[in-house]
């Protein structure tokens, strides 16, 4: 049969690791296709030395691979769930959703302290207000740090002593091989996930039945069904990925449990519930999950949050 694919990709080290992987179960599956990586820069991997809430908009990691794929540049697009905002764009699909990694945060520090033991007064980097505020909850002594770059550019900056820790998605340590600079893998009861964490997304273009064909195999069905009820929470809240917005769902038989919350900035109000139900519905108790939490005022904590975020980016 034969015949070409081409994936699109950022070019940090994760995320060729990510299409890479990729890459090798088309050809395990389809050994007669030619597979090959289209690198793409995207405007968040160009705009470094601004913290993200700074930069603003959605998509900032896969805007410019999306517009490839529609432009029919490249065939089908590899990303971290977590960074896929929850609209996809007009003509495009999730065509699978792979086993998850861990989905959970990880704490790496100067000498393998966990969270609670850090030092008074420690800095901690990290570029999410997700986690931010949940850490700040736990630890308000802590100086939150904003840091940006790949794993390898932030593991050298805690090297150098810039900060006492740094935290980072355990999923994306994990896969890069740097399970051992773990000091702790935060449990959800203290640090809930992004919406999509340790997942990845392989977006494809709607009404492509070739493409549709090759990447099914990899879908795995529970992280599919977990995956999707995050990302209906999310969508619900219409919260971006520089929002205080997390989620972790799990599948136990027929059964999906969904825990999310909102947190403000300072992570001195948090509005966090779960929610149960049939695993076939978790994209509806998704969206019943987030308006339990804007019943309980999670609406006014979103718009402060937008309207902050909003002040920052004009200076």
């Amino acid at each position: 049969m034969g015949g070409s694919v081409i994936i699109g990709t950022r070019g940090s080290k994760l995320a060729l690791w990510q299409a890479n992987w990729v890459k090798g179960e088309i050809e395990r599956n389809h050994p007669e296709l030619t597979v090959t990586l289209s690198i793409i820069k995207t405007k968040g991997d160009k705009i470094l030395d601004v913290p993200l809430a700074k930069v603003g908009g959605k998509g900032l990691f896969v805007k410019e691979i999306e517009d490839a794929l529609l432009s029919g540049a490249i065939d089908l697009a590899i990303h971290s769930m977590k960074d896929v905002p929850s609209e996809i764009p007009e003509g495009l699909c999730i065509g699978a959703v792979p086993d998850r990694e861990n989905p959970r945060d990880a704490i790496l520090s100067k000498g393998h302290k966990k969270l609670t033991d850090l030092p008074e007064n420690a800095r901690v980097g990290t570029s999410s207000l997700r986690r931010s505020s949940q850490i700040r909850k736990i630890r308000p002594d802590l100086e939150i740090v904003p840091l940006r770059g790949n794993i390898d550019t932030r593991l050298r900056k805690l090297d150098e002593g810039e900060f006492d820790a740094i935290v980072l998605a355990a999923a994306g340590v994990r896969r890069l091989g740097f399970e051992e600079r773990i000091s702790e893998i935060l449990d959800p009861d203290q640090v809930l996930p992004s919406v999509g964490q340790g997942a990845l997304c392989i977006e494809i273009r709607e009404n492509d039945p070739r493409i549709e064909k090759i990447v099914k195999p990899m879908d795995h069905s529970d992280t599919n069904t977990v995956v999707s009820g995050e990302r209906a929470f999310l969508h619900r809240l219409e919260g971006g990925c520089q929002i205080p917005i997390a989620a972790h769902g799990k599948v136990d038989g027929e059964t999906f449990t969904l825990t999310g919350l909102v947190a403000d900035l300072t992570g001195e109000t948090i509005i966090k519930e779960t929610i149960t139900g049939p695993r076939k519905d978790s994209e509806v108790l998704g969206v019943a999950l987030a308006d339990r939490l804007l019943a309980r005022g999670a609406k006014t904590i979103l718009d402060q949050v937008k309207e902050t975020a909003d002040e920052i980016g004009k200076r």
